[in-house]
């Protein structure tokens, strides 16, 4: 017996040290739009994911709604995650990015014709757009 389908990834999870200052960064230099937003995270639509940018030990206790309870989570360290974006949009990112004071730090082209470009967010993180051409599995 197969396990049930799973449709594909809804949310990532991001942990920052001063939220104000990721709002700032994921809205003013990502072009990113809150859909959500508390003293704890800032929840972003990219594409049919959410990107969730959560203060670092705000979650780190149950969180009960009215529907129910939302076990405690929190993050440490730098982790990576990739944001999808059309090939001819590449040099425009790297050009939007520089002159916002970000600096690139990889870029890699992949066998599939993919390219990505690496750059951090203001807790380190490695962020990575992404072109087509990556993985076998995308649309």
């Amino acid at each position: 017996m197969a396990a049930p389908p799973i449709a594909g990834v809804l949310e990532t999870a991001i942990y920052v040290a001063d939220l104000a200052r990721s709002r700032e960064f994921y809205e003013s230099v990502l072009g990113l739009t809150p859909m959500f937003g508390d003293a704890r995270l800032a929840a972003y639509a990219v594409g049919r994911s959410v990107l969730l940018v959560f203060l670092r030990g705000a979650s780190d206790q149950p969180m009960p709604l009215p529907g129910g309870t939302i076990p405690p989570h929190d993050g440490a360290g730098r982790i990576h995650f990739a944001l999808s974006i059309a090939a001819a949009d590449l040099d425009a990112w790297a050009a939007w990015l520089g002159e916002r004071g970000v600096a690139e730090e990889g870029r890699t082209r992949w066998p599939r014709g993919g390219t990505s470009l690496y750059f951090r967010d203001p807790d380190g993180h490695l962020a990575e757009l992404a072109t087509p051409g990556i993985w076998p599995n995308e649309r």
